[in-house]
C-alpha cells in the first residue's frame, strides 16, 4: 500500500533541503565558527547566504538548493497530472484547474528565485541576491495561497476526503507562519539586529521543509488507485452546478449561510437530482385542497 510512489518526491525534496542546511551549518561549526567579510557589525551568527558565499559553501548551496526545488516542482506537476488521470480526486470546475496552474507557475518562479540567489551570492551580488530572496519567499507563499484556494473548493466537492481538509489547514498555517516570520526578519534586519535576523532566516528555511513534507499526505490516496478500476470517476454535473459550487464556496468563505448543496458526484448523484425534480414540481403545482364543501355561509 505504501510502496515507493509519488509521495517520495516531496519527502526526498525536503530531506535534500534539510541535509543541505545541516551540512552548511555543521561545516561552519566544525571549522571554528569563523567570521566572514560579509558579516555586519556586531554580527556573530551567520546567515545562510554568508556560508553560501564561501568557496566551500557555494557549490553545496547551489547543488542542494537546485536539487530540492526541481524535485519539489516535479511534485506540483505530478499532483496536477494525478488529478487529471483520476489517481487523486478530480477537479470539478475549470476554476480549480486554473488555481492549480497558478500554484505550479509560482512554484516555478520560487524555484528560479532560489537557484538564482545561490548563484548570485551576497558578497559579489548583494542587490541581486536580496531581490531573488524576496522572489523565492514571496512566490512560494503565493503558490501556497492558490493551493489552499483549490483545496477549499475540492473540500466542498469531496466532503468525505479528510486528507483535503488536513492538507488545507497545514498549508494555510504555513502561509501565516512564514509570512509573520518574513516580516519579523525584515524588521530585525532594518533595526540592525543581525543575529536575530540570522536566526529567523534559519527558522524560515526549516519551516519550508515541513511545507514540502505536507505534500506527502496529498499523494497518499494515489497509492490505492494504481489500477483503473480503483480510480476516482470523472465528476458529472448539471448545467447549473458551476453556479451552485461558486455560491457554496463563497458562502463558506464569508462565514454566511449556504443555500445549495453544490454539485452532484457521479451518475448516482445526477440520477438522484433528476428523480427529485418531478417531486418538487408536483408539490409546487399541486392544486390547493377544496374548501367549498365545509365552508361557512357566514364567510
Amino acid at each position: 500500500m505504501f510502496g515507493l510512489s509519488y509521495w517520495f518526491l516531496p519527502l526526498f525534496s525536503g530531506c535534500v533541503w534539510l541535509g543541505t542546511l545541516l551540512a552548511m551549518l555543521g561545516r561552519w561549526l566544525a571549522i571554528g565558527s569563523p567570521q566572514y567579510t560579509s558579516f555586519n557589525t556586531n554580527q556573530t551568527y551567520p546567515y545562510i547566504s554568508d556560508i553560501g558565499a564561501t568557496s566551500w559553501g557555494k557549490p553545496l548551496f547551489i547543488a542542494g538548493s537546485a536539487t530540492s526545488v526541481v524535485i519539489f516542482d516535479l511534485a506540483f506537476i505530478s499532483e496536477r497530472w494525478l488529478r487529471h488521470k483520476g489517481r487523486l480526486t478530480q477537479n470539478y470546475s475549470i476554476s480549480e484547474k486554473i488555481l492549480s496552474g497558478f500554484a505550479i507557475a509560482f512554484a516555478l518562479i520560487g524555484a528560479a528565485g532560489l537557484i538564482l540567489l545561490t548563484i548570485f551570492d551576497t558578497v559579489r551580488y548583494p542587490r541581486v541576491h536580496v531581490s531573488m530572496l524576496v522572489v523565492f519567499i514571496a512566490a512560494y507563499i503565493i503558490s501556497a495561497i492558490f493551493i489552499c484556494a483549490e483545496y477549499q473548493r475540492l473540500g466542498v466537492r469531496y466532503r468525505d476526503q479528510r486528507i483535503l481538509a488536513a492538507s488545507f489547514w497545514i498549508k494555510l498555517a504555513f502561509i501565516f507562519i512564514e509570512l509573520a516570520l518574513a516580516i519579523s526578519f525584515g524588521i530585525m534586519s532594518n533595526q540592525s539586529k543581525y543575529n536575530r535576523a540570522a536566526v529567523l532566516e534559519w527558522v524560515i528555511s526549516l519551516i519550508y521543509i515541513f511545507y514540502q513534507w505536507s505534500f506527502i499526505i496529498d499523494f497518499l490516496p494515489a497509492t490505492r488507485t494504481r489500477h483503473k478500476s480503483d480510480r476516482y470517476p470523472a465528476p458529472v454535473k448539471r448545467s447549473d452546478d458551476e453556479m451552485a459550487m461558486d455560491t457554496e464556496a463563497g458562502g463558506n468563505m464569508l462565514g454566511g449561510p449556504v443555500y445549495t448543496a453544490g454539485g452532484t458526484n457521479g451518475a448516482a448523484g445526477a440520477g438522484h437530482a433528476q428523480s427529485a425534480a418531478p417531486a418538487y414540481a408536483n408539490a409546487r403545482y399541486a392544486p390547493p385542497p377544496s374548501t367549498t364543501a365545509g365552508s361557512s355561509t357566514n364567510f
